[in-house]
């Protein structure tokens, strides 16, 4: 099996450049095209130096595997092809081996694939560091952080389907192992405007759709929203839904991830509400209202929006009212209050529905610090990863590009300055001459938005502040009178704009000329964004509230609490947390990640050169290549370099036995290299210039197409000698085995002749022996023959009077034997079924088997009759036990008897034990009931029927009310001596009591049942059992009853059709009771 091919460099197999600080020539077409030759071929990943150029594919590739991440692990960072993967595991083993604490800086605008990126580093470092049940719950935590941050600060724009709108850092904290403790995350700026309202084709925070469409009805129902997006003003509803974006999907993983992060479902369903307020806030709209003073007043139009808001947040709903329509200003020791207008209510509710948003957000990232943070007081070693918004040129820029462009002017200060660091550390460690590089420091840009005095942002913070009338174009006048000969900043009236004639330079404008190109940015809306205002009336409003969550967002609101003080504009907090940001970044080990966007269309295989091209100019790649090559273009430690160049050399192939600097010294001084193309350092070899490494490749190339035909040819030399060598043993060894082979078969014929000849010899004496033994027998054999006929022929002589006489005896008991054999065959295939009901039978084929042939039958009848039996369990055969009792008792007797022979005995007709109606009867009776049935008691004086329920134990006969459920009679069994009934089809029988017995003092029981077969057989059996005698069933059409002293005759005669089929009873006179049987 042939070895997989193992890479040990960059330039192995290299498509286009990998490196960009070996392209040449350098300009901005090579590096464009170098890109786009890569992209073309699934490279999507390039370095300049240490740094890393990802392009955004949009399409999955499979270069992020678990197999990558092994072949990437523990590499040198130029061993393998560029890879994300390789800058990671870079900072990583910086951080655990050599105790650097490291960031990763992953830059680009808007669907470069920052987000992405960033993911993809935590992955990877997931993936190496070290493993356990608590490494791997840290881990957890922090991957599954990204999903709740991207849900409530993502959102999807024109350039990008999952748009970070916030800036976020993070401090992955490790122990001295590398193993991951927890971390920190820091959120920028994010982008509340876009909660009150979105650009045309853009989407709201992702959370908003996940909710609705993820939800359950019951959990929209508790939140008190509807599940169309078109019922919220928030929601813009061109772009409601995304094509390849599960929004229900996302939110299970969303509520999931917070699980796993430590959120408690009280803390979650908190969350929420405030989510669905911050959406109905959208709803409450305003109506104009004129008042006595002809001041204009806002009332609010649809009350129930309000309600609703009340009741998620626990507001009172008249304290929340009077603050959309009034505001309080308090000066020392005054309060003035004031109605709002329309539009001021209107500017007030967005305000306060951006702030609620935007500190759930400050409380999200909080509570997930709380759950991630290293719970550990040892010294920690620090990853942090920068994942930021990009610099930003749209159409249309206000005062969010405006910090953002800030942002990224100092993140590429920092960069510059660290580079040149880091390259001014390498040449002093390597002991190299540092020479200056010419480079363009932006710091006079930053300092014209940062300065104390002078700087945009204090001249903004110094306008909001400003008493007096405050419109945007106060601001710019005032920046046209301090920034007018700053030459990085123009507008219309300032004296350094080249443009005060140009029409497309408006006098609402000013133009910045930042390092990555000019931007013009748009004055309206920076003064009310930089003032952030929330009016002190909703923020005392959203303090009152019994919403712990809405309460614990709003301090400021706490009355006992009120700071007159202005609280810091937000230019001036986003000054602070840069500083705060660059102050961190600077104490790190830094690592760049630059993001590029191939098009627009957010679509594969498509590489626009003209936006790549501002891509990497603003991003100022070409310079960062500059300022790298600016010494020396390619450095390597000597001993790889002169594994990979020491074929170059006689002196150094194939071994080298000193020290690897000189092997190197030898090899370039052999190949003639010119001393100012290369310097020696005290670990590596620095090349001046790509051309001489590139020359070096060539001739190691040729170099190695040469040292390939030399060890084809040695290898087919040896190949060939070997065969030779082979075929010559082999051939010995052939004739030595074919020698013996021959010697063999020699020995074998002569041997197998041999006994060839004896067997011949022994076999014609043993047929000789033979035919000498065989006329011997004969000669035996014919005188046996010969004496057997004689002494035959005299015994028949003297018997054959004997034998006429028995001859016929014999014959005839040979035919009656054939006979019954033949009968018995006959009768095996002409059985019946063994069904016990079939009669039928074979005919009798001979008379004189006439008894045998019944006797059969029944034999064969009763063996059915017992295989039938034996199939049924006990309880089938007490069933049937029972039938079969009730047949000998009634059948031909009782006309009642047929109808009964189909229905089951079931006995229990009530279910006493079950029924709560019956549970005092229940209690009543201790023994086992075999029935329960209600019977008609027959009433002694009129005849009439009274329910009753008649109970059979094993004991005792006991007859009960049926709605009371107490019992009103209890007989033993002893006691019953007889049972009478008629011969008709009615149910009608007598239970005749042993005179003197206590049970007999009112006399005997007439009792009507529709069980009554069933009953009579019980009653019979159980008798039976318990007594030992016969129970007397007495079947007449008149019987005699006792009735108390009197005997009553009981007459059974056919009633008239009036009666229908109900029997009827009569009592006649004293001595007579007529039962008319229809």
């Amino acid at each position: 099996m042939a070895k997989m091919e193992v890479k040990t460099s960059l330039l192995d197999d290299m498509i286009g450049v990998g490196d960009m600080v070996l392209l040449e020539p350098l300009n901005e077409d090579s590096f464009i095209n170098n890109l786009k030759k890569r992209f073309d071929h699934g490279e999507v990943y390039t370095y300049i130096g240490s740094v890393v150029i990802s392009i955004n594919p949009y399409r999955p590739l499979p270069i992020y595997t678990p197999e990558k991440v092994e072949e990437y692990r523990n590499r040198n960072f130029y061993e393998l092809s560029p890879h994300i993967f390789a800058l990671s595991d870079e900072a990583y083993r910086s951080l655990r081996d050599q105790d650097k604490d490291q960031c990763i800086l992953i830059t680009g605008e808007s669907g470069a694939g920052k987000t992405e990126a960033s993911k993809l580093v935590m992955s990877y470092v997931a993936a190496v560091c070290g493993k356990g049940a608590e490494v791997n719950q840290v881990k957890e935590q922090l991957l599954q952080s990204n999903p709740v941050l991207e849900a409530f600060g993502n959102a999807k724009t024109v350039r990008n389907d999952n748009s970070s709108r916030f800036g976020k850092y993070m401090d992955i904290e490790f122990d001295f192992k590398g193993d991951p403790l927890g971390g920190v995350i820091s959120n920028y700026l994010l982008e509340k405007s876009r909660v009150v309202k979105q650009p045309r084709g853009e989407r709201n925070f992702h959370i908003f759709y996940q909710i609705l469409s993820g939800a359950s009805e019951d959990f929209l129902c508790k939140l008190k929203l509807e599940r169309d997006f078109s019922r919220y003003n928030y929601l813009g509803l061109d772009s409601a839904r995304v094509n390849g974006v599960d929004d229900a999907a996302n939110f299970r993983t969303v509520r999931n991830a917070m699980q796993i992060v430590g959120f408690m479902d009280h803390e979650t369903q908190s969350v929420f509400e405030v989510v669905a307020a911050v959406l109905k806030l959208g709803n409450i709209e305003f109506k104009p209202e004129s008042r006595v003073n002809g001041l204009d007043e806002s009332k609010i139009k649809d009350k129930n929006e309000l309600k609703e808001i009340c009741e998620l947040t626990g507001i009172d709903q008249s304290v929340l009212e009077r603050a959309f329509s009034f505001r309080t200003v308090e000066a020392k020791q005054e309060k003035v209050s004031t109605t709002l207008n329309v539009a001021q209510a209107y500017y007030a509710r967005d305000a306060l529905a951006k702030n609620l948003y935007s500190r759930l957000f400050s409380w999200l990232v909080t509570r997930i610090n709380e759950s991630i943070k290293a719970q550990t007081k040892v010294r920690k070693k620090v990853m942090g990863v920068l994942d930021i918004y990009g610099f930003e040129i749209f159409e249309d820029n206000s005062f969010e590009q405006f910090i953002i462009n800030y942002c990224n002017e100092k993140l590429q200060q920092i960069f510059i300055e660290l580079t040149l660091k880091e390259e001014q550390e390498e040449y002093i460690r390597e002991g190299i001459e540092w020479t200056h590089i010419e480079y363009f420091n932006n710091a006079i840009i930053c300092d014209l938005i940062e300065n104390n005095q002078t700087g945009i942002l204090a001249m903004l913070d110094e306008e909001c502040l400003r008493p007096g009338t405050v419109t945007d174009d106060t601001f710019l006048e005032k920046l046209n009178q301090v920034c007018a000969t700053h030459q990085h900043f123009e507008s219309r009236m300032s004296k350094c704009s080249r443009f005060l004639n140009d029409t497309s330079l408006p006098h609402s404008c000013f133009r910045i000329q930042h390092y990555a190109g000019k931007v013009m940015y748009q004055v309206e809306g920076f003064v009310d964004k930089n003032n952030d205002l929330l009016y002190r009336d909703l923020s005392q409003a959203m303090w009152k509230a019994s919403h712990s969550l809405i309460k614990a967002l709003f301090p400021e609101g706490n009355p006992a609490k009120i700071n007159l003080k202005r609280p810091p504009t937000a230019g001036s907090q986003f000054k602070a947390s840069v500083a705060t940001l660059m102050k961190n970044l600077q104490t790190k080990n830094p690592n760049y990640i630059r993001c590029i966007k191939p098009n627009d269309k957010k679509a594969a295989h498509i590489f626009n050169d003209a936006l790549v091209c501002h891509q990497i100019r603003y991003l100022g790649l070409l310079e960062n290549v500059r300022v790298r090559r600016a010494g020396y273009a390619f450095r390597q430690a000597y001993e790889p370099c002169l594994e990979r160049y020491k074929m170059l050399c006689k002196q150094t192939w194939p071994h080298w036995r000193g020290p690897a600097r000189a092997g190197v010294e030898v090899l370039f001084n052999e190949l003639e290299i010119p001393e100012e193309e290369f310097s020696f350092g005290r670990s590596k070899i620095f090349i001046r210039n790509p051309r001489t490494l590139f020359k070096l490749e060539d001739l190691r190339k040729q170099r190695l197409e040469d040292l390939a035909t030399l060890i084809e040819k040695i290898y087919r030399g040896w190949k060939c000698r070997t065969r030779f060598l082979l075929m010559k043993k082999s051939q010995i060894v052939i004739a030595a085995w074919y020698r013996r082979y021959a010697q063999q078969k020699k020995y074998q014929k002569i041997k197998s002749s041999a006994i060839i000849v004896q067997s011949y010899i022994r076999g014609w004496k043993a047929r000789k022996l033979l035919r000498e033994l065989k006329h011997q027998k004969r000669c035996n054999e014919a005188a046996t023959i010969i004496a057997a006929y004689w002494h035959g022929t005299q015994v028949r002589r003297e018997y054959r009077k004997f034998f006429r006489a028995n001859a016929g005896r014999k014959i005839y008991e040979f035919t009656l034997q054939r006979l019954m054999q033949k009968y018995f065959l006959e009768m095996k295939n002409k059985m019946p079924s063994l069904s016990p009901i079939d009669k039928n039978w074979p005919a009798r084929p001979y008379l004189f088997l006439d008894s045998t042939h019944k006797e059969l039958k029944r034999i064969f009848h009763l063996w059915r009759c017992k295989k039938y039996r034996d199939q049924f369990t006990d309880q089938q055969k007490l069933i049937y036990e029972e039938k079969l009792e009730a047949s000998e008792l009634f059948k031909d007797k009782k006309a009642l008897y047929p109808a009964s022979v189909g229905q089951p005995f079931q006995g229990a007709y009530l279910e006493i034990s079950k029924n709560p109606k019956y549970k005092k009867l229940k209690d009543a009776v201790d023994e086992k009931i075999i029935i329960a049935e209600v019977v008609n008691k027959i009433n002694r004086a009129n005849g009439k029927a009274t329910s009753r329920i008649f109970l059979l134990t094993k004991n005792n006969v006991l007859l009960a009310d049926q709605k009371s459920g107490n019992i009103k009679s209890e007989v033993p069994l002893g006691d019953v001596t007889k049972v009478s009934m008629s011969s008709q089809n009615d149910g009608f029988f007598a239970v005749h009591l042993k005179e003197g017995s206590g049970a007999a003092v009112k006399g005997d029981f007439l009792l009507s049942s529709d069980h009554l077969i069933e009953m009579a057989t019980k009653l019979y059996r159980t008798t039976l059992s318990q007594t030992k005698q016969k129970l007397n069933i007495e079947i007449s059409d008149e019987f005699l009853v006792q009735f108390r002293q009197d005997k009553v005759c009981v007459k059974f005669i056919q009633g008239s059709q009036k009666n229908g089929n109900i029997p009827t009873c009569k009592r006649k006179n004293n001595r007579l009771l007529e039962v008319a049987v229809p």
